[in-house]
């Protein structure tokens, strides 16, 4: 096996008021509980199962309010976080270095498994891979499915939370995620931060995402991948109340398959 990766867990919240964690009287998204547990056990419990991940690292404005619910999933180190995604992930680049590749993912992917680790990793080529699902995907298992797709040439993909930093190079990529925070879910506003043409291609779709990756890469001097994932539900993260529904249910269902006594 490779060396085992360093995970970074996203856990802290946007500025102003999250409506999911207000529908729970929580002050933390990360705490609203999925199946009886706070969504960020799922996802630590998850890390701690998979042999790729040797470290979990947990980003968070006040890990003190997630300190509990992190230990009973198996602990991790909880640093705090910064005025921005990209920014706090960049500070624990610096911090951690490249000794071993970083895998970021988000405390709401509580559908998180083992098997989508393995894949993603064993798929995450170049300096910075990204994991997306392909619409048709998505369909085949949720027809009724609710996301956000940027639609390029090759179909319309949705993320998938899984973000793999393997170099040095992989700053380059956090200095234009810091710039193009906003723009993450609108293709053409996104690739116009790598220039006016690629961003119409993307705009008119005459372009692949895979390609359109390739060569935002290469603008930034360094190698990025789209790591396509066989499995829907990795881009089903708990950001609302329909979310939350989707989530109970297919983990009922897991347990169920698992021969859970309490799956009911």
């Amino acid at each position: 096996m490779q060396a085992q990766w360093t995970c970074i867990v996203l856990a802290g919240q946007r500025p102003g008021p999250d409506m999911l964690a207000q529908h729970f009287a929580l002050e933390r998204k990360a705490l609203v509980p999925v199946r009886g547990e706070p969504m960020i056990c799922h996802v630590v419990r998850t890390l701690h199962m998979s042999p790729h991940i040797g470290k979990i690292v947990i980003l968070s404005q006040d890990g003190e309010y997630l300190r509990s619910a992190v230990d009973a999933a198996g602990g991790a180190i909880l640093v705090e976080s910064q005025n921005s995604i990209s920014l706090s992930i960049k500070a624990q680049t610096e911090i951690l270095g490249f000794s071993s590749p970083l895998l970021v993912t988000a405390a709401d992917h509580p559908l998180l498994t083992v098997e989508m680790i393995d894949e993603f990793v064993r798929h995450a080529d170049g300096d910075v891979a990204v994991a997306m699902v392909e619409r048709q995907t998505m369909l085949r298992q949720f027809p009724d499915a609710q996301r956000t797709w940027l639609r390029f040439s090759d179909g319309a993909w949705s993320g998938a939370n899984l973000f793999a930093l393997k170099t040095q190079k992989s700053s380059f990529a956090l200095e234009l995620w810091a710039d193009a925070e906003q723009d993450r879910k609108k293709a053409w506003r996104l690739f116009l931060h790598f220039g006016l043409l690629l961003a119409i291609r993307a705009l008119t779709r005459t372009i692949g995402l895979h390609q359109a990756m390739e060569k935002a890469g290469k603008r930034l001097g360094l190698d990025a991948q789209l790591v396509p994932m066989s499995d829907p539900v990795a881009a089903i993260d708990v950001d609302k109340l329909s979310d939350h529904a989707l989530a109970e249910k297919i983990l009922t269902e897991r347990a169920a398959r698992n021969g859970d006594i309490d799956a009911a």
